[in-house]
């Protein structure tokens, strides 16, 4: 990449950072015009909101990636899996349009998220964001599949799905408690001979 595309990159995150921290129109026109680039150059760079979203909340994303390994070495696959997706549930109750991005991210064909291969920037439009963080789930699923602790045949992506709608739980409901009651029932139902625990042997 030329260092004037880098630059341009650089002013798009960070005006993406700043745009979608403060309330009001957080539109890709609003971030260019906040980045002084034209939406054609942002485009190129970040050719769907999802990606430019992800990529906004990269530091996070690679902070839940390189726990994996450790959490997998310190825990029982099953702990390891719940305190995980713990971690995910809350930067997306914290963060909405990480949550968002990961919820249309995770409807996206395969094929628009660059797991297939096909022409065009179609077929990147979420991959580069998306794919490590269900690479790293994907990880924490095969590990439990080993151990014979979660539901046979399931992938990150049905995970990714069943927990989008805790994203959108707000405290505001009346029931404060509500998302973390059903994160309880959403591991019970993937890791029925125990991941529902959080290491000391009471389920959540």
């Amino acid at each position: 990449m030329r260092s004037d595309a880098r630059f341009n990159r650089l002013r798009i995150l960070e005006a993406a950072a700043e745009v979608l921290a403060t309330p009001g129109d957080t539109s890709l026109k609003s971030i260019a015009r906040r980045a002084g680039v034209g939406q054609g150059t942002l485009y190129r760079h970040f050719p769907s909101r999802e990606s430019l979203v992800l990529q906004v909340y990269g530091h996070e994303v690679e902070g839940l990636v390189s726990a994996v390994p450790t959490l997998l070495d310190a825990l029982p696959p099953q702990v390891a899996l719940r305190a995980w997706l713990k971690r995910l549930l809350s930067l997306g109750r914290g963060a909405p349009e990480f949550a968002e991005a990961m919820s249309t991210a995770v409807r996206t064909p395969s094929e628009d998220r660059g797991e297939v291969t096909g022409p065009g920037v179609a077929a990147e439009r979420c991959g580069q964001a998306y794919r490590p963080l269900s690479e790293a789930l994907s990880v924490l699923v095969g590990a439990n599949e080993t151990a014979g602790t979660i539901v046979p045949g399931t992938t990150a992506d049905d995970v990714f799905l069943l927990l989008r709608p805790l994203w959108h739980i707000g405290a505001g409901d009346g029931d404060p408690d509500r998302a973390d009651r059903l994160f309880g029932v959403l591991l019970r139902g993937l890791c029925p001979s125990g991941a529902a625990q959080d290491g000391s042997g009471r389920g959540q």
